[in-house]
């Protein structure tokens, strides 16, 4: 990229997220918090999209993020509009706000259903990992058009939109009809998605060095939001919600770390740091979710064992606070070595080899016998091609 259209996409990408700042103010019935969170989400999108397009312009990566960050933006900025100059009882209004009620019915499909498939299949040289694997290209494509059409051609009411009695200003497809053709989009997608995933593992698989790295930065920012997507499907297939205004944020937080990982990866930045990532999540977020359980537990526990004495006071969520924090460390510990022996072998064995030296160092007095146990131990733990060892004589 010349350094002419390099400052031009930087001005197209700062004008973008200027405008998005400026009317991306929350709606009437909408949370500040909420608004502020997904104006900062598309603010990442657009800045590390346009960072990886005008450092690597040949990669497609880089552009799925500047678009992502543009769609989402643009479905926040119409959806507020139209909820700011909309009857949202009636679904009356002006008719530029009835157009942005339209495309905000819309405008989200791309981004959520096409993106995430084509990051997983591209990911990270832009290219799938073998040519068959290209059509899924294909399949995300015919996902996205027919889920499009179906929301943005369908009669009646704009269900995606933040005044869903507003009638669709070219509605030309019966509503049954559409639902079905949206039915079958999202269907695609979920094929597509499926295949694009399986396509990273296939790519993990055959990956060594820096290649290997950049799937784990992409697979480590991924997981989250996967787990987060099957417990929204749960939790509305049970009661129909969506969560509220948590559920809300943690989404969007997920879904910003996905291209800040994604930037770390492409532009190799620290790239190496993710086995300490990796590490310290599976340490912690084991730690929070065994030291919750236990909380919780302790509370329920004492509560009826000291109910009867206490009258209902709050020593059971003191006792049980106290006991909490007692654990902390010894219970971090004894997780940091159960992740540390099943998913990094090397460094457990490593740090045992050296203990079980520390202790026979203290009780071997034999020069000889010391240099061979010593050579062993660096051949064990840092694995070199070879070990000399000299040894200064006394006096020299």
């Amino acid at each position: 990229m010349t350094p002419r259209n390099r400052r031009a996409t930087w001005a197209l990408l700062a004008a973008l997220m200027v405008s998005y700042g400026v009317t991306g103010g929350a709606a009437d019935n909408e949370p500040v918090v909420t608004s502020v969170t997904f104006t900062a989400m598309t603010l990442v999108y657009l800045g590390v999209g346009g960072l990886v397009a005008t450092r690597l312009p040949t990669n497609p990566v880089g552009w799925l993020l500047c678009g992502t960050g543009v769609l989402i933006g643009l479905t926040s900025v119409t959806y507020e509009y139209a909820a700011q100059t909309l009857d949202l009882a009636t679904g009356s209004g002006p008719g530029t706000g009835v157009v942005a009620a339209w495309i905000t019915s819309w405008s989200w499909v791309p981004a959520l259903l096409g993106v995430p498939a084509l990051l997983f299949l591209l990911f990270p040289d832009g290219r799938p990992v073998r040519r068959p694997w290209g059509r899924v290209v294909w399949v995300v494509a015919a996902g996205v058009g027919c889920v499009l059409v179906g929301a943005s051609l369908a009669e009646g009411g704009l269900t995606n939109s933040p005044s869903p009695s507003t009638p669709n200003p070219i509605g030309v497809l019966p509503r049954d009809t559409a639902d079905g053709i949206t039915t079958a989009g999202f269907v695609l997608s979920l094929v597509a998605l499926l295949l694009a995933a399986v396509s990273l593992v296939v790519r993990l698989r055959r990956a060594r060095g820096v290649e290997r790295q950049q799937l784990k930065w992409l697979m480590w920012s991924a997981g989250p939001l996967a787990i987060y997507l099957a417990t929204g499907l749960v939790r509305w297939a049970v009661d129909d919600s969506s969560g509220g205004l948590v559920a809300e944020l943690l989404l969007a937080t997920c879904l910003t770390t996905v291209p800040a990982a994604v930037g770390i990866a492409v532009l190799r930045y620290r790239l190496y740091d993710i086995d300490l990532v990796i590490n310290r999540t599976l340490v912690y977020g084991a730690l929070t979710a065994s030291l919750a359980a236990a909380y919780l537990t302790s509370v329920l526990v004492l509560r009826v064992t000291l109910d009867p004495l206490t009258s209902g006071s709050d020593l059971a969520v003191a006792a049980s606070t106290l006991a909490v924090a007692a654990l902390f460390r010894p219970l971090r510990t004894r997780i940091q070595s159960l992740v540390d022996r099943r998913f990094y072998r090397a460094r457990y064995d490593a740090v045992r080899t050296l203990d079980e030296f520390a202790t026979h160092l203290r009780d071997e007095l034999d020069l000889e016998t010391l240099q061979r146990d010593l050579r062993t131990v660096v051949l064990d733990t840092v694995r070199p091609t070879h070990v000399s060892l000299w040894l200064r004589e006394g006096g020299q």
